[in-house]
């Protein structure tokens, strides 16, 4: 069926005239709501209070979702929203990393709160279109596509029966059937949000974003990967939902001061051009540079996160992808990005599946990708991983929860947890490609054990423990999920201040919030426990200004410029961090130093924070993590650095181990590594204003200018 038959089956159900906004320096004061209940679609002003205290970005988000849902508000039902944001810094063009959104909804895996930062050319366009936030709500009975056609000045709800459900075919339907032409000079100006079939089966669904490559003349693909809001999306019942541009202006936002931005740019520009390949070969390997590095530091996730580096690790080499990745094209998620580290794998002859012999092109993978699905699971055939990352994405699936919750029920395979009869014939050793990629397929097909492993590791430990007699202490100590989210792809174990980093997150284990290993136990700059309160401080409240911004995190840190490593706090990498500011101030028309920068995003964490207590969560026993992130479960684990692990024993616990069994010596380095982090918990709480439960204090958030009453009345009850 082409394009045109399938347009001709949609049926209109709502249609709403807007005026175009042009926005004034980086913000068009006004959201966008569509109710799916009622076809509702409306326009709400953002009040001054609003802008001033949550920014963008994620801040629009968390306070749209707060207004619109009460504290037992369950993922599934109909208030529940999906809210999309990029910020004011959002689609300028002279700077590295400017076109992100912020996704943020009630999570099916946490039941709370879920962000995800998310590329591609989604945000950018709904902000030309005059509108700093898209707020979606309610239930559809019928499959729906949502529209928004700058263009035309409309927006339609429209039912839509008869295109694709996985995400790189009905994101192309999409893109030809919506564009002017199929000129690419149209069919950039075209951008699609959907999941896939495995997001209606499973909770570990994500979105795909989508922008044209007008060098492959392709269709290609970003994820808000965390937390299931693919999931949340075909609950709601919207197939896509797509934007038409009318072109990128030089000045969309209609900034403050653009010399300043445009200076700042060049400056970076010159660094990826000089450093990069010296550093971190972005524009190479993108992400998947990390895959080597994190095996020769013991820090690449391997068997579930059993062990921190295997020895075929090299079939995953950076070099390896740079092989497969095509060199010398313009890879960046956004217009004027000189990173280009959005890397792909063209051509790629699928293998299995559904789509078995056909040529795709891959967008990844990442170095999330590589290590989660791949070592973590003992896979290291590089076709395998391309593979599973092509599924992954297209059936709406997040690649990381993916490979640690299957990495979990491998290693409960291993152990007899679960048995062949358990998984209907699947042989869930690690290492085993075949059944890894009938896993995924069973998701995307709501059947098999594809339906359990699809409720993700909280719900399999339960589900194991109930029905088929697992231990749930073995469970609970090696399935890597806090929070209900599934860990991101490193090894905590020798670094306390990242097992902070994973655990004490708002949403779940996540590294955007803080990335502290190399501090920590690499570099050994953070040695005490208030050295690691005040880089679990600073850094998350820092990272937290790249969601309120609508920016990307890799261009602060993953090149540094000339003499970064002299300043006073090389880590902070401080000349970008003054780009950030001078970059902020020339779009606004602002005038904040560092201090305030951190002020901004304190004011949103804490505030989500309270939205996790109001929701009753976000205290100190919430922020538990499991001992593997920790320290060794097993004997074979602590046996695979016995000499170490005995090392520490002597010199940090005081302990002589000589004499004594594996069991005896698990016990103290686990008696003293739970201890450990729970002194860092009153550390980092401490430095943070809040109790030792983990609660914002009142006279912290006064001091914000977060005493709002709906959040000072949550907060009083548990003071």
């Amino acid at each position: 069926m082409n394009v045109a038959e399938l347009k001709a089956k949609h049926s209109l159900l709502k249609e709403f005239d807007f005026e175009v906004k042009e926005l004034y320096r980086g913000y068009a004061d006004r959201t966008l709501y569509i109710n799916l209940n009622d076809n509702t679609i409306k326009e709400k002003v953002v009040p001054q209070s609003m802008k001033d205290k949550f920014i963008g970005g994620k801040g629009y988000g968390l306070k749209m979702l707060w207004d619109a849902t009460k504290a037992d508000t369950k993922w599934n039902d109909p208030e529940n929203e999906i809210i999309i944001a990029p910020g004011p810094i959002a689609g300028i063009t002279q700077y590295s990393g400017s076109g992100k959104s912020l996704v943020v909804a009630i999570s099916p895996m946490t039941d709370i709160v879920i962000d995800s930062n998310v590329g591609g050319y989604f945000g950018p366009f709904l902000k030309f279109a005059g509108y700093d936030a898209l707020e979606l709500q309610g239930k559809a009975k019928n499959d729906v596509i949502i529209l928004i056609d700058t263009k035309e000045c409309k927006i339609t709800i429209e039912e839509a029966p008869a295109e694709a459900m996985d995400s790189h075919i009905l994101a192309e339907q999409l893109t030809e059937m919506y564009s002017d032409s199929d000129a690419p000079k149209d069919m950039k100006n075209i951008s699609v949000i959907s999941a896939g079939m495995a997001a209606e089966h499973t909770m570990i669904g994500m979105l795909n974003f989508s922008w044209f490559d007008i060098k492959r003349k392709k269709t290609r693909l970003k994820q808000a990967g965390r937390g299931g809001i693919g999931t949340i999306l075909r609950d709601k019942k919207i197939k896509a939902v797509v934007i038409k541009a009318t072109g990128v202006t030089a000045d969309p936002n209609h900034v403050a001061d653009m010399p300043a931005i445009k200076e700042r740019g060049a400056r970076f520009n010159k660094e990826m051009k000089d450093l990069d390949a010296d550093q971190c070969r972005m524009k190479q390997e993108g992400t998947a540079h990390l895959v080597n590095i994190m095996n020769d530091y013991n820090l690449l996730p391997t068997h579930n996160f059993k062990f921190g580096s295997h020895k075929d690790a090299d079939n995953l080499h950076s070099r390896v992808w740079n092989s497969y990745f095509t060199q010398g094209m313009n890879d960046g998620c956004w217009i004027g990005c000189a990173m280009n580290c959005a890397k792909a794998v063209d051509d790629f002859a699928l293998k299995s599946g559904p789509y078995k012999g056909d040529k795709v092109i891959v967008d990844g993978p990442e170095y999330e990708t590589a290590a989660g699905v791949g070592s973590n699971c003992g896979i290291f055939n590089p076709e395998t991983v391309i593979e599973l990352n092509f599924y992954c994405d297209t059936y709406g699936i997040d690649t990381i929860s993916f490979g640690t919750m299957t990495a979990f029920a491998m290693e409960c395979f291993e152990n007899g947890l679960i048995t062949l009869e358990h998984t209907g014939g699947l042989d869930l050793r690690f290492g085993n490609d075949d059944a890894i990629l009938e896993l995924i397929h069973q998701m995307a097909r709501g059947e098999g054990f594809g339906k359990i492993a699809g409720l993700g590791s909280r719900g399999m430990k339960k589900y194991f423990a109930e029905h088929f007699g697992a231990d749930p202490k073995f469970m609970q100590d090696i399935a890597m999920e806090n929070k209900g989210l599934e860990y991101s792809q490193y090894v905590s174990k020798e670094s306390l201040a990242q097992q902070g980093g994973y655990a004490m997150t708002n949403k779940g284990p996540q590294h955007d919030e803080a990335w502290l290993i190399f501090m920590d136990m690499v570099n050994k700059q953070i040695p005490t426990f208030d050295d690691k309160a005040e880089a679990l401080h600073y850094f998350p409240m820092f990272r937290t200004w790249f969601g309120l911004m609508g920016l990307c995190k890799l261009p602060w840190n993953d090149v540094e410029p000339i003499g970064n490593s002299e300043t006073d706090e090389p880590a902070k990498v401080p000349e970008h961090v003054d780009n950030y500011i001078t970059i902020y101030n020339a779009v606004t028309g602002g005038n904040i130093d560092k201090k305030e920068m951190i002020r901004q995003s304190e004011r949103i964490y804490n505030y989500q924070r309270t939205f996790n207590i109001r929701r009753g969560y976000g205290l100190r026993k919430h922020d538990a993590q499991p001992y593997r992130a920790a320290g060794p479960v097993t004997a074979e684990e602590y046996k695979s650095l016995e000499e170490q692990y005995d090392k520490q024993m002597k010199e940090d616990i005081g302990v002589d181990p000589v004499g004594k069994s594996i069991e005896e010596k698990m016990a103290i380095t686990r008696t003293h590594r739970e201890s450990q982090y729970e002194q860092l918990l009153d550390s980092v709480y401490k430095r943070r204003g809040w109790s030792k439960n983990g609660i914002p204090t009142l006279a912290h958030m006064k001091d914000l200018g977060m005493d709002l009453p709906e959040v000072m009345e949550v907060l009083e009850k548990h003071q």
